[in-house]
């Protein structure tokens, strides 16, 4: 599923290349099929949201894969939450903005570092933006 989603399992996020298969996460299913998914990782006190796709938008999987992750961070004692998005990718700024989510600084250029780790990284995006900047949002827990 992150392969097909992301154009492999390799994710780059603030300049690290991190290999999603690797991480804990959760599936959401539906009429036993995955219609959902999310890949984390906590690093001392922060849990980063590394991957969360859903197959069906305003259904609440996303909702609930993130809630998901939230417990996780709050019982492992994390301080922040947090995800990097692209800037393109607008559903997903709205999507964490309505969970409650904050920007907190936007990485310019950083795909063009980025590329160098993962080639995949195409140089246009969503509805032809070209694919430039990392936006980083969170949440204080």
């Amino acid at each position: 599923m992150i392969a097909k989603w992301w154009g492999s399992t390799d994710i780059v996020t603030r300049g690290r290349l991190i290999s999603a298969t690797t991480l804990p996460g959760f599936i959401a299913v539906l009429h036993e099929k995955p219609v959902g998914a999310v890949a984390y990782q906590i690093i001392g006190r922060e849990c980063e949201i590394v991957t969360l796709n859903s197959l069906r938008s305003g259904k609440g999987i996303g909702t609930h894969l993130l809630d998901e992750v939230k417990k996780v961070a709050l019982s492992s004692r994390c301080k922040r939450l947090w995800v990097i998005t692209t800037n393109d990718n607008m559903s997903a700024l709205q999507f964490y903005q309505r969970q409650g989510f904050f920007l907190v600084a936007v990485h310019r250029n950083a795909l063009e570092r980025s590329r160098f780790l993962k080639k995949e990284i195409p140089l246009i995006g969503q509805d032809g933006t070209p694919l430039r900047d990392e936006i980083e949002l969170e949440m204080l827990l």
